[in-house]
Formats: C-alpha cells, structure tokens, sequence
C-alpha cells in the first residue's frame, strides 16, 4: 500500500517524558488506514525516566531512554509528532487524564508496565504499552503491583515484548492478553562521535592514559540496584592490584540518588574501579569503541542495549548469566556469560589472551545484531502498530 505525502509538521519540544504524536497516515499491511485528509493527530509516549538518558539500556529506565530515542526518530518519520513526558512527574490517573484533555493528545505509549502504564488506568485515550524488564521480571512478585499491570494491559490496545520469553512471562500472568502481546527485539543503531576525545576521557576519570597496556572495561547501567553495579567491585578491584593494566569504568545516570551515594563511597576505597560523567549518546559510543569489553552485571534485564551496541560496535561482551543476557548472547559464540565475579576474570583473562577467540566473537556478534536487531524493521513494526490507537 502506498502511503500519501505527508504534511510537514512542527514537532513539539520534547519535554522530560515521551509523548507520541501523530497525524492520519495509510499504513502497511492490513491495519485500518486514516484518511490522507485528517489533520495531524498527537499522541503521547510515557516513559518512566527521570530525564534523557546517556544511554538506552533495555529494562525500566534504560529501556525507556533507548525507546524514546528510537521511537521518536520511528513515528517522526510517520509524520507524527512526538512528546516525551516523565510518569514520576505525576501522581494519579487524574493529572494524566487532565493533561491529555488539556494539550488534547489522541492517544498514548506507555513505557513499562507499571510505572507508566498504572497512570493510564482509564484514560480516556486509547493507548498501547512497552514491557521494560523489571515490570514482567520484577513486578509481578508484588500482589498488588500484579494486579494493577493486569487492569491495564485489559485496556491497552497493544503490548510490546522485546523477546519471546518476556511475551510467556506475561502471557502466562494474563493468559487474556496473549493475543494483544507483540515482539519486537530492539532496533539497534550506533553513532559514534568523530570527536571524541579519548585521552582527555581517561585523564578526567584519572586513569593513566597508557593505551598499549590499558585493557578497559566499561559497565553502563543506571545506577540503581537492580543494575548491580557493585557486584564486581571487590574482585575487580583485587585483580587491579595484581594487573594494574585493567580498570572498570561506570557509567550511567544516578536513578538512584541514596545508591548512587552508596556507590561513590565504594568505588572511592577501590583501586581500579572508576565511577565516570555522564556524555552524550555519540561520545559514549566513540568510548565503548576504544574499550577492551562492555560489562553487564544487572539481577534482571529485558533486553540490554549496551549489550547489543557493544556488539554492532565490535567491541566483545561480558555479561551475567541471567534470563535476558542469555537471550541475547550465546556464550563463547556471541559473548561470554558468567556467573559469580570470580567466573568474570577467569573469562576476562582468556579473552585478554586469546585474541583469536576475541575476533571470532566480535565477528560473529557484529552478525547477530545485523540479522536480528534490524533499525529499520523495528521502525516498520512500530509505525504499524500505532495506527491500532486510531
């Protein structure tokens, strides 16, 4: 099906939290098209981030920077018109409902189950959710937080899963939903700065800037607990002391301000370790280039885009046996998984010494995310999907 030209439209300023706009549009496939005449329509995509993120990591809070990136890039190039608006800014149903009357959006994205979906409990605009990670990892654990997520994904018009195994989890929770439950892995697109300043990076984060013998490792979460930061910490920092050539970077915003405080007072009595700024998205990826690996420590993920980024990038990953890694790294053929701080170096040290083992990883890796995490395939799924919130 053709699709009609498409107006030109201001795009409203995104505010802190992600609002999804959008104008009558003929879509792909067999969903009900729009008329070409109809004036521009604006939906709103929540999200439960306290601000942009550095990055778009792939559970709760990460996941939802990532998806506010990619999905207003996605639903601009529709023709909508995309507002970003944060849950925590909110109390009630009732304020949400009050500004999507106000500003007269026509519909909305929640990002994550929980905490941006349980504000649209009864909206009076149609509206489709985003599962983060911890709402179908973590969440359900909590009875009552179980049976809010339910009542909104009754009324969500569509949910979207990043894997197959998250679509079962809530399948399995919400047996009525399945049919409603889409998935869609993570488009993945990397940027890299052609400015980036390597050395100044590592003098600011007062690491020696011996590139012949560096071997950096760079952990990128938001600094909350379910992103474990600390998990490696102690063995790092005693195997830093042994091999003073290795050093572990975190980086991540401070989603957590009491932990966040925690983890400054740790990393301060541990050599090695580095606790770094926030950057932009392409300053961050010009550094994930220059790293030996990417870490990923988390208790729970959905689907980590650090991890997927590293891998388009071709820098090789280590990540912790957990449900959501796993679905994305095969050990030894995509990655390495380990499962306890002592596994880590064990692994780190013969991915330090076998660069052959290092360039068949990053090879085969680099090929996954082309086949699986398409950018442009992500884009054609979500521009589908949001003509079902006509």
């Amino acid at each position: 099906m053709t699709v009609p030209p498409r107006r030109a439209h201001r795009a409203s300023r995104p505010t802190l939290r992600r609002k999804l706009g959008r104008r009558g549009t003929a879509g792909p496939g067999p969903l009900r098209s729009a008329p070409p005449e109809q004036t521009a329509s604006r939906y709103w995509l929540r999200e439960p981030s306290l601000r942009r993120q550095l990055r778009h990591g792939a559970d709760g809070t990460e996941a939802a920077g990532r998806v506010w990136s990619a999905g207003r890039n996605h639903l601009h190039a529709a023709g909508h018109i995309c507002i970003l608006k944060d849950a925590f800014m909110f109390q009630s149903p009732t304020e949400v409902a009050n500004l999507t009357s106000t500003d007269k959006f026509d519909a909305a994205l929640a990002i994550h189950l929980y905490k941006g979906g349980r504000l649209l409990q009864g909206s009076r605009i149609p509206f489709g959710i985003i599962f983060g990670g911890t709402d179908v990892n973590e969440d359900v654990k909590c009875e009552e937080k179980c049976r809010v997520m339910g009542a909104v994904l009754e009324e969500a018009r569509f949910a979207v899963a990043f894997t197959m195994k998250m679509k079962e989890l809530a399948a399995a929770k919400w047996p009525d939903a399945r049919k409603k439950i889409y998935v869609q892995t993570q488009g993945i697109k990397t940027t890299p700065s052609e400015t980036f300043d390597w050395y100044r990076f590592l003098q600011n984060a007062g690491i020696p800037p011996d590139t012949d013998s560096l071997h950096m490792f760079l952990l990128i979460c938001g600094l909350r607990r379910v992103k474990d930061p600390l998990y490696l910490v102690d063995v790092f920092s005693d195997w830093h002391r042994k091999d003073p050539s290795v050093h572990l970077g975190i980086i991540g915003p401070a989603v957590d301000p009491l932990f966040t405080s925690e983890i400054k007072e740790k990393v301060k009595r541990s050599p090695g370790v580095h606790l770094l700024q926030e950057m932009p998205q392409g300053d961050l990826h010009a550094a994930m280039k220059r790293c030996f690996a990417v870490v990923n420590s988390s208790i729970s993920e959905g689907m980590s885009a650090a991890i997927l980024e590293a891998m388009d990038l071709d820098i090789p990953v280590l990540a912790r046996n957990i449900p959501g890694n796993a679905a994305i790294i095969q050990h030894k053929e995509t990655g390495l998984l380990f499962s306890d701080p002592q596994e880590f170096v064990v692994l780190s040290k013969s991915l330090m010494n076998d660069p052959i083992m290092e360039r068949e990883i990053v090879t085969r890796a680099k090929d996954y995310v082309k086949k699986h995490h398409s950018w442009e395939s992500e884009r054609k799924v979500y521009q589908i999907l949001i003509l079902r919130l006509q």
